[in-house]
């Protein structure tokens, strides 16, 4: 098998920056470090290096590492916290038709992981020097980056978080002067934290000077991260989630996170349902996803999040329900599909890798002199089913965020993974499905639209039939969407050895050479 170096990502900044470091003779992992650094400086609604993330390497030899640097619970040395209210509170972030509210504040913040998860692997798997590969984030950083559309609109969503203070108001500007599509985003103190990397490594953040100027602030305003938090903090390297659909090898995040263990009980139940030969967007394919949809929402429910905690014969039993729902009434409900991005990158040598990080919506908390904005990830009520603020300090916070690798007979065939909340684990099954069930070119798997179980009605993207929507209403209610939208994902992908798509739902760029 002939492998291509290829990049996929949701800002033309970041596929450049990989496909740079590709060109002069770095790897795969050497890029998507770059693409990841390149990421914080460009798309800073979704991503920074005060967020976290995961990635899932195949080096050309065969080994494969989950390397999880996504949050932890903060907290660790503070005493006596009965009565103390940490500085959390809600924002209203106003979207067209509706009014959404996210939590920020310095005690929405969890332990930064995207930062000490870069170095931990630029160390393990890259081959260029540090400097070389952070120079096009710090040149973006000290020369600006034009905002793209799809960023303009989602700092414009989030102006009452990027203009909390006045170190947000410095980057992002304010009033009149607030930064939209077409300005130049300009983030001198990023670019100078970038050059210091090279020499102080995590230091830099999680330790020193700077960890404690942020730290006696968090102790000062209420916030959550303590020093002991930041020095504790480690990237964990997991052996990923593996699983079997029509004979392809899928690898994909695994526990604590639930987003690949899902994804993982969705083709396992629809492995036992053969809709191929009535085609794509047919009432049997159509009827099949959404009933797959829905019983994995309820095995969610039922605690059974994951593979090895199905019970003996539930996949049998759901299959046989699968097309035995009761019809239902038409609702309306729309969410905003919240702050992450993935990038995907292959090598001409055959080392894959991809990548997925999130800041959330942001804290509006930056960190004194270093131009990042700390996630709130402890606002996430997605992340947090039994309440905010209510697991102890030091536990890994679990995401829906699932990079993932399909394999087959010669190799790595699909390296791709989604933003998008609790829409990726649906995203990324939909476009396997269809690149292996329907043989559609990534391109094609990519943009073809989407349907998503929101736990009340099947929100739907236009390109259905008549007969496959009404197919759907018998599962349950529908809500049929006027245009593809940034709500149902983002799946950046790439073919080792063929192509490679960015999902234009998210402002997606590939390349290829």
């Amino acid at each position: 098998m002939k492998y291509h170096n290829s990049a996929a990502s949701g800002h033309q900044a970041v596929t450049d920056a990989a496909m740079e470091i590709l060109e002069t003779g770095g790897n795969a992992f050497d890029a998507i470090v770059a693409a990841g650094f390149a990421s914080a400086v460009s798309e800073p609604a979704l991503n920074s290096l005060g967020g976290g993330g995961f990635l899932l390497t195949r080096s050309a030899q065969g080994e494969e590492i989950l390397f999880d640097f996504f949050v932890d619970t903060p907290g660790r040395g503070i005493e006596n916290t009965d009565g103390r209210e940490p500085h959390f509170f809600p924002v209203t972030v106003k979207f067209p038709g509706s009014d959404q509210i996210f939590n920020v504040g310095m005690g929405s913040a969890a332990v930064p992981g995207n930062l000490k998860g870069f170095l931990h692997v630029y160390k393990r798997l890259c081959t260029l020097p540090l400097e070389r590969i952070l120079e096009p984030a710090i040149a973006l950083a000290e020369n600006g980056v034009r905002l793209n559309y799809h960023q303009g609109y989602f700092l414009d969503l989030l102006r009452p978080i990027m203009t909390l203070t006045s170190r947000g108001t410095d980057i992002f500007g304010t009033g009149r002067d607030y930064l939209k599509a077409g300005d130049l985003l300009k983030n001198p103190e990023l670019a100078a934290f970038l050059k210091r990397l090279p020499e102080l490594g995590a230091d830099a953040l999680y330790s020193g000077h700077t960890a404690r100027l942020m730290t006696e602030e968090m102790a000062r305003e209420d916030g959550l991260l303590t020093m002991e938090d930041m020095q504790s903090y480690r990237v964990i390297e997991r052996k990923p989630l593996e699983t079997v659909y029509r004979n392809r090898r899928i690898l994909t995040n695994c526990p604590p996170s639930s987003g690949g263990p899902l994804i993982a009980i969705a083709v396992n139940l629809l492995e036992r349902l053969d809709f191929r030969d009535s085609g794509w967007g047919s009432p049997g394919h159509v009827s099949a996803l959404c009933a797959c949809m829905k019983e994995v929402d309820g095995a969610r429910a039922a605690g059974m999040d994951s593979p090895d905690r199905i019970k003996n014969g539930w996949y049998d039993e759901a299959a046989k329900r699968i097309l035995s729902m009761p019809a239902a009434s038409n609702t309306c409900l729309r969410l905003f599909s919240r702050g992450t991005t993935h990038i995907s990158v292959s090598d001409s040598k055959g080392n894959v890798a991809a990548m997925t990080c999130s800041n959330g919506e942001g804290s509006g908390y930056l960190i004194p002199g270093t131009g990042i904005m700390l996630n709130n990830m402890m606002g996430e009520d997605d992340l947090h089913p039994e309440g905010f603020h209510s697991s102890p300090p030091g536990i890994r916070v679990s995401s829906m965020m699932s990079p993932s690798l399909v394999t087959g007979p010669d190799g790595v065939d699909l390296v791709l993974g989604s933003g998008g909340s609790k829409r990726i684990r649906t995203a990324i099954m939909q476009v396997m499905v269809n690149y292996i069930d329907f043989g559609m070119d990534i391109s094609e798997a990519v943009h073809a639209p989407r349907i998503h179980w929101d736990s009340s009605v099947f929100q739907v993207e236009p390109g259905y039939g008549e007969s496959a929507l009404d197919t759907v209403k018998k599962i349950g209610p529908i809500n049929v969407w006027n245009e593809l939208d940034v709500y149902f994902g983002g799946v950046h992908a790439v073919e080792p050895a063929g192509g490679c798509a960015g999902d234009p739902r998210r402002g997606g760029v590939c390349k290829r050479a």
